[in-house]
């Protein structure tokens, strides 16, 4: 769904929920216990990947840290606002919205609550999202540079393809087409060409982060075409991909968290260490220096990012060539490129715009 089809929508329920009849919105409840608040995306919690690892890193807060935190579900688009402002209801002092399409309805509730702290995962307050916002200083993005991940992935699977020979092709499934979703295919189609320059990238979107039914279909189809290797970007979805790589006999990439575990023949998983961005914000807003109105960049250099469990059939020689390519991606010998609209653009030195496949 279009995040400027929320915007309206957004600000007439808005005013439904939380404006008083002075036709202002009410202070938030002082709490002694500090509170930390999730909001889901539509994935959900249980998608084995973008939201559950949003949401250990709200625990391990909860835990590390001693204070109260609460997490609201969001099955569908419809349900951003209400569960953004039962969080804030119920206390919070820093409520984080778990993705991009959180975006226009975040930027309407942070202006309704400025004494409260909040936080969008791969989403920029200083990209257009939040350009129009009447106030973004108690916002603070939570951005990744997926790009050199996705780099990583793709560099072994354009290794893997071109030593087993034959049809030079690979694929990659992604969710709903955002800039989140396509710098992660971006960086894999480059550095996949860097390994091999005659490899083919098939790239599909099945336009959903939850029906793993659609996301198996677009992978057999590229299976069908000749992919050898299958890279999700598309949440629980895409846990269907893997499973039709899975079936089919050839790799399978899983994304955001370490999904080695989640099918077999899996090569390895493009790491963005969502759980890090949830601890590390709520860690601010405890200890009083959260950076409203700023972005926390993860990269490689940071360790934001990086490369899960690695297949054992995979060559030793390959690993020690990818870990090669990521000394350059920290060194800022090789610039991975970005896809347009991305965020990574105004923050990753270097960043450039490159195509999909």
């Amino acid at each position: 769904m279009k995040k400027s089809l929320l915007v309206a929508a957004a600000v007439a329920l808005l005013a439904g929920l939380v404006l008083a009849g002075s036709g202002t919105a009410a202070p938030a409840k002082a709490h002694a216990t500090f509170t930390a608040a999730l909001v889901s995306d539509i994935g959900k919690f249980n998608d084995k990947g973008f939201n559950e690892g949003q949401l250990a890193g709200l625990k391990r807060a909860g835990k590390q840290l001693g204070i109260k935190t609460l997490e609201i579900q969001s099955n569908s688009s419809s349900d951003y606002l209400p569960n953004l402002t039962t969080m804030v209801r119920e206390g919070a002092n820093i409520v984080s919205a778990a993705g991009y399409l959180l975006a226009p309805t975040l930027s309407t509730v942070a202006s309704q609550f400025p004494n409260v702290d909040f936080t969008i995962t791969d989403d920029s307050v200083k990209g257009a999202d939040f350009a129009k916002a009447k106030s973004v200083k108690n916002i603070e993005g939570l951005v990744y540079a997926s790009n050199q991940s996705g780099c990583l992935v793709g560099y072994l699977a354009g290794e893997m393809a071109k030593a087993k020979g034959g049809k030079q092709v690979i694929g990659a499934v992604g969710g709903i087409e955002i800039p989140a979703v396509d710098d992660y295919i971006v960086g894999y189609n480059y550095c996949a060409k860097l390994a091999d320059p005659g490899v083919k990238v098939l790239v599909g979107y099945s336009q959903d982060f939850v029906a793993q039914d659609k996301c198996k279909t677009v992978a057999q189809d590229q299976i069908g075409q000749g992919s050898q290797v299958e890279f999700q970007v598309a949440g629980g979805c895409g846990i269907g991909a893997l499973n039709a790589a899975a079936g089919a006999g050839i790799w399978g990439i899983g994304v955001d968290v370490d999904q080695y575990s989640l099918a077999k023949n899996v090569l390895t998983s493009a790491l963005k260490r969502i759980d890090v961005g949830i601890f590390t914000a709520d860690k601010q807003a405890k200890s009083g220096q959260f950076k409203g109105g700023s972005d926390l960049l993860f990269d490689m250099k940071n360790n934001g990012v990086g490369v899960g469990k690695i297949s054992p059939k995979v060559p030793k020689g390959f690993i020690t060539k990818m870990n090669q390519l990521k000394a350059k991606l920290i060194s800022g010998k090789v610039k991975v490129p970005v896809a347009k609209g991305s965020d990574l653009l105004g923050l990753l030195p270097g960043a450039h715009v490159g195509p999909t496949h």
